[in-house]
């Protein structure tokens, strides 16, 4: 039951504040550690193919069994301490593990430029939701790519952290960002 109030809090949460730009998102030190194991098994392993294989498999194992167990302590330790406080460890991280906000943000200033039909505004607001370059893009071109792109980010982003919570709360939500930080 706590986990129910943990992704409704973490939800409602997400829906207020977003991700705050002060504020260190999980993401970011996934990132980084990444970036770390991979310097590190590139200096172990022989560079080869197969050591490449070899340090891939050791960081796709460490850095979502590493997630999911320190989170999962932490949120242990909280629980221990009193139950409010587990119960708001998980808030938070499930309000982390969800992009719902900033999703629905980006989509309407990319809505509002092509509502004016201002293409270099509607250009650079999708520019900021797509890996892609966006110079070339028609009016059409830029309605396609944001879409594509709600699209995916509303499963990436929002659907699977929310089963993923309601599933195993907090620990489970951010070692599927963890998975979905390496792809």
């Amino acid at each position: 039951m706590l986990i129910f109030f943990a992704v409704l809090g973490g939800f409602i949460l997400d829906a207020i504040f977003g991700d705050p730009l002060w504020l260190p998102h999980p993401v970011v030190y996934m990132g980084k550690a990444i970036s770390f194991l991979d310097r590190t098994l590139r200096k172990i392993l022989p560079k080869t193919p197969r050591g490449e294989r070899i340090g891939g498999a050791i960081t796709a194992f460490i850095l979502p069994v590493g997630t999911f167990l320190l989170s999962g302590a932490v949120c242990f330790f909280f629980y221990k301490i009193h139950w409010v406080f587990g119960l708001l460890i998980q808030m938070f991280w499930c309000a982390q593990s969800l992009a719902a906000k900033g999703l629905v943000q980006e989509s309407c200033n990319v809505y509002k430029e092509l509502k004016k039909n201002d293409l270099p505004a509607a250009r650079k607001a999708v520019s900021r939701i797509v890996g892609r370059d966006t110079d070339a893009l028609s009016m059409e071109g830029v309605t396609k790519a944001a879409v594509e792109t709600v699209a995916e980010n509303a499963g990436d982003g929002v659907i699977a952290p929310l089963l993923c919570m309601l599933i195993g709360g907090a620990p489970l939500a951010l070692t599927y960002k963890a998975i979905n930080t390496m792809d």
